[in-house]
């Protein structure tokens, strides 16, 4: 059954984003060309919307029994009206974020879905208490607004997403959580389905309709599928959304040292920085799918691995985040400590022999 679900969500999204598109059009939903775009002519928006009325089918056809599965539905819904209103109106910031703590806080309060603790590797516990509820929102929102971030290039949002979906599906078949498994799967067939619409060149964009519901549920997901209070577990969901969690940290890192607000926006995320290096659109797109795989892979080897190979992988994902940042000016042009120091280091080598 759950097959036939995924290949009706996957079909329906097809058919549907054509009809989204001629909507889009109709109520002014599009993006017009400016500074900060890649595109050079007007895009309709509001593809999430597919992706989201082909997830609800497939959530009506299969009804997963679980006490989770309408407080994402709900929170979900608060986010594609929000993200529908965006795409048409342009909401500001702020209305923005409280939509998205509403719907975070349906499936944190009204779901239960939340970490209270955390079990040190050494032994004794973390307990979040009072902070539990507010922690919780504040990675659902953090992880909401990061898949929006990366949201630049033709396919880009969709595919790292789907990727994102794969991984996590595939880590809770192995834990053996059917629900997560299938609300992953019912959601990624749903991507591939507007995916082929939306790869380069693109007919018809995301918008935040799509960026938002995609970064939410992602973010649930993650919760829901590796909440099993262990630092590990913990860790997991981080690597997973590598892409556009560091992508966001060096953003933030990027406005505080040129000393810019944080909601302003700019062209220096990691599809910028790669085209400004000789890549093409569809060759930056598919360097970022290499690097959202490669972040997958890693977590699930990290969930393997004992607990010194663990942070040993940590370490090594750290430098090479931080390396690569600096390599593609990230940051800033003149931002390379890390390199800095690496250079002095082998300098200092050299002339002690």
């Amino acid at each position: 059954m759950i097959y036939i679900t995924l290949f009706i969500c996957f079909i329906s999204s097809i058919l549907l984003t054509p009809l989204v598109k001629k909507l889009a059009f109709k109520v002014g939903a599009t993006d017009k060309p400016n500074h900060r775009k890649v595109h050079q002519k007007i895009m309709p928006r509001l593809g999430g919307l597919a992706i989201y009325l082909s997830f609800i089918l497939g959530m009506i056809i299969f009804r997963p029994d679980s006490p989770y599965t309408m407080p994402i539905i709900l929170g979900s819904s608060v986010v594609i009206i929000t993200g529908i209103l965006d795409d048409i109106l342009e909401l500001s910031a702020k209305i923005k974020f409280l939509a998205q703590i509403v719907a975070a806080s349906i499936v944190v309060i009204w779901g239960g879905v939340h970490v209270e603790f955390i079990n040190l590797p050494f032994g004794g516990q973390v307990d979040f208490g009072y902070l539990s509820i507010p922690l919780t929102i504040i990675w659902i929102v953090g992880v909401t607004n990061a898949i929006n971030l990366i949201d630049g290039l033709d396919g880009l949002a969709a595919g790292v997403s789907s990727i994102a979906l794969i991984t996590i599906s595939g880590m809770a078949m192995i834990m053996g959580d059917g629900f997560v498994t299938t609300i992953a799967s019912l959601v990624l067939a749903s991507t591939l389905g507007f995916l082929f619409y939306n790869f380069h060149p693109a007919k018809i964009f995301m918008g935040d309709t799509g960026a938002l519901f995609l970064g939410y549920i992602i973010s649930v997901l993650s919760l829901l599928g590796f909440k099993n209070v262990t630092v590990i577990s913990f860790i997991v969901p981080v690597i997973i959304l590598g892409v556009p969690i560091s992508d966001t940290f060096f953003a933030i890192i990027r406005r505080i040292v040129n000393k810019k607000p944080l909601s302003a926006p700019d062209k220096s995320h990691l599809h910028h920085c790669l085209l400004r290096l000789g890549f093409t659109h569809r060759q930056t797109v598919l360097i970022i799918y290499a690097m959202a795989a490669f972040f997958g892979l890693m977590a699930i080897i990290f969930s393997q691995a004992k607990l010194l190979g663990g942070f040993f992988l940590i370490l090594v994902l750290l430098i090479v985040i931080e390396l690569i940042a600096e390599a593609i000016g990230l940051v800033g042009k003149n931002y390379r400590p890390l390199m800095k120091m690496m250079r002095v280091l082998l300098v200092t080598t050299v002339r002690n022999r």
